[in-house]
């Protein structure tokens, strides 16, 4: 069989993707997300927070739902119908980082959680964390002056 025949057996019997169906769900659950964000910060806001505060507020809010969702074994299930509609970049960050440890809770909460826990987006929250503590230390001796 030749590379061409094995392509064209091969795109035969893959299932065909409702490509118009895909991007309506992904626009309307993704505009659900950001629309919730929107009235989380509203609601931050009603409560007396600047833009600002509000705006860190809410950021914080949609990681924790995010993973409390991915925790919950939800986050998938809304997935597997948004496709790329949730990965709107702040909740499609908590769940790449709370979904590797939530599958590998069974192995322990050292080698499993706190190992895999970090295996997709570790080195970026290595190095925000590391840039926020060296930013932290400058910041706070030009402050001693």
């Amino acid at each position: 069989m030749t590379e061409k025949e094995y392509g064209k057996l091969i795109s035969n019997m893959a299932p065909k993707s409702p490509i118009v169906k895909d991007c309506f769900n992904a626009f309307w659950i993704g505009g659900l997300i950001c629309t919730i964000g929107q009235l989380i910060m509203n609601g931050y806001a009603a409560l007396g927070l600047d833009k600002t505060d509000a705006g860190t507020a809410t950021s914080m809010s949609l990681v924790f739902l995010s993973a409390l969702l991915t925790g919950l074994s939800l986050y998938d299930n809304i997935a597997k119908h948004a496709g790329a509609g949730t990965l709107v970049p702040i909740t499609g960050f908590a769940n790449a980082i709370a979904a590797p440890a939530v599958e590998f809770k069974t192995e322990g909460f050292v080698l499993g959680v706190g190992a895999k826990i970090f295996t997709i987006a570790g080195p970026v929250i290595v190095y925000g964390v590391s840039a926020s503590v060296v930013y932290g230390i400058i910041y706070w001796i030009t402050t001693l002056f």
